[in-house]
């Protein structure tokens, strides 16, 4: 039996799908120059974040492909042309993406995977330093309720990072809950989804936020 091709969506693309079922996302622009990039980068205001972004670009990190903490049109322009320079052949079309610069001292990882006996399932987890050291992480079958969305949250073993921390607010458990009910959602209209990663979900000032997502489909 010939398994279906699966192909990975660019970050900007990943965003567009999931933002359709509710997923927070923070406001960024896609520059093809340089000088766009700077602009973008003006619109957002500053710090902002630099990234490679492509359909065949999965790992940015690993590639250095990914510029952080810039604070200025100059560092924005030269990030943008360092960014494009490094671009493979392989990589396709490209762009940079241009994102605020977002600070949190608490990240979570949720998302979707398909487990090959029980089907596609909603995960959500303790994301950062802390995501391979504790593997604090709770699965659910797709479709969920917000009953289950909420029971997710709940069954998290690190209940302290969900509460008031270092001086700032609670995470918004409902906020929570709306993205994991987005993910099941966008995996029910689009029985195409093999993954989508949300890695890290910052939470900043209480709410959770994407700052990153992959997506994963089949065809």
């Amino acid at each position: 039996m010939i398994e279906p091709s699966r192909r990975t969506l660019s970050e900007a693309a990943s965003k567009e799908l999931l933002a359709r079922f509710g997923v927070p996302l923070p406001v960024e622009h896609l520059a093809a120059t340089p000088d766009a990039a700077v602009d973008a980068a003006e619109q957002i205001g500053y710090p902002v974040v630099a990234k490679l972004c492509g359909d065949a670009i999965a790992h940015k990190t690993e590639r250095g492909l990914l510029r952080l903490g810039l604070a200025d049109a100059a560092a924005v322009g030269e990030a943008a042309r360092s960014l494009l320079a490094a671009a493979e052949p392989d990589d396709g079309d490209v762009d940079v993406l241009i994102a605020p610069m977002l600070r949190a001292t608490r990240e979570l990882i949720a998302g979707l995977a398909r487990d090959p006996q029980f089907g596609m399932t909603v995960v959500l987890g303790v994301g950062g330093v802390l995501a391979e050291a504790i593997a604090d992480v709770s699965i659910r079958l797709v479709p969920i309720e917000r009953e289950d969305a909420e029971d997710m949250i709940d069954d998290l073993g690190a209940q302290a990072l969900l509460g008031p921390f270092r001086g700032e607010p609670a995470v918004d458990r409902a906020r929570l809950a709306d993205v994991l009910l987005g993910l099941s959602r966008a995996a029910t209209v689009h029985p195409e989804l093999v993954s989508a990663d949300l890695n890290p979900l910052m939470i900043v000032g209480g709410d959770p936020i994407a700052a990153d997502a992959l997506v994963e489909v089949e065809g």
